[in-house]
């Protein structure tokens, strides 16, 4: 997860960033502002990593709070004027976007910040980015490697996890909700109540169903829009 904070002085731009926000799985919104000000009085009191910084604003600029940041976080810049570009690209800007912001453009910027991050190794600690989970299956603890993992599956009391190629699932006893909230939110996303799968997996998608070999898993409505939102990032899709 990353945590994220948006600073603009209209009203209708922080309503909608901040939409944007929650309709991104892998953000995490700590806080909105109404001017830089306010948000520097807040910067040693919150752990923030990443800002969506509107850079006309009265009293303090976006681009003159970005440079009092240092390295506690860095900044996507929101504007109406094109010609502040450059400037915010010196102060080491992640991107720079020009409103009126799409959700796509938005999406696209987030994606960057999250490669930035991963790359960087400065992710947030909101929840488990570990390379192995350890379950508790046929009474004793198991480590599976996540990298291994293709999809879990929902069955009763207990959670079958497929791993790649292996014939038979570990079948643990323990809820979806607790295995959701242990995985990286980036690689692994909830598609149906019964069903959550890692994204880098998928190499197919068939009428809104995710196809692993013979496997079909339904992506329902409850879960469609967030799964293609994070799927979108990496696709060439419109």
């Amino acid at each position: 997860m990353i945590r994220c904070a948006i600073v603009d002085d209209e009203p209708l731009a922080l309503d909608l960033l901040e939409g944007y926000v929650q309709k991104t799985p892998f953000l995490q919104l700590e806080g909105r502002f109404n001017n830089a000000l306010s948000a520097l009085e807040s910067l040693h009191k919150q752990e923030i990593d990443l800002y969506f910084l509107d850079i006309q604003m009265p009293e303090l600029n976006g681009v003159d709070f970005s440079k009092m940041l240092g390295n506690h976080a860095k900044v996507i810049f929101t504007t109406a004027f094109q010609q502040y570009a450059v400037e915010g690209f010196r102060v080491d800007a992640l991107d720079y976007l020009l409103k009126p912001v799409s959700y796509q453009e938005f999406l696209q910027a987030a994606n960057k910040a999250l490669r930035w991050f991963e790359m960087s190794g400065k992710q947030s600690h909101n929840h488990s980015a570990e390379d192995a989970i350890f379950v508790k299956a046929d009474s004793k603890l198991v480590q599976i490697k996540l990298l291994d993992v293709l999809y879990m599956e929902s069955w009763d009391d207990y959670v079958k996890i497929y791993l790649e190629g292996v014939s038979q699932p570990i079948v643990s006893q323990l809820s979806m909700k607790m295995l959701e909230e242990k995985l990286p939110v980036h690689r692994f996303a909830r598609v149906h109540r019964s069903f959550i799968v890692q994204v880098d997996k998928i190499k197919t998608i068939e009428h809104h169903r995710i196809v692993f070999g013979k496997t079909r898993i339904p992506i329902s409505d409850s879960y469609k829009e967030s799964f293609y939102n994070l799927l979108h990032g990496r696709s060439l899709m419109k």
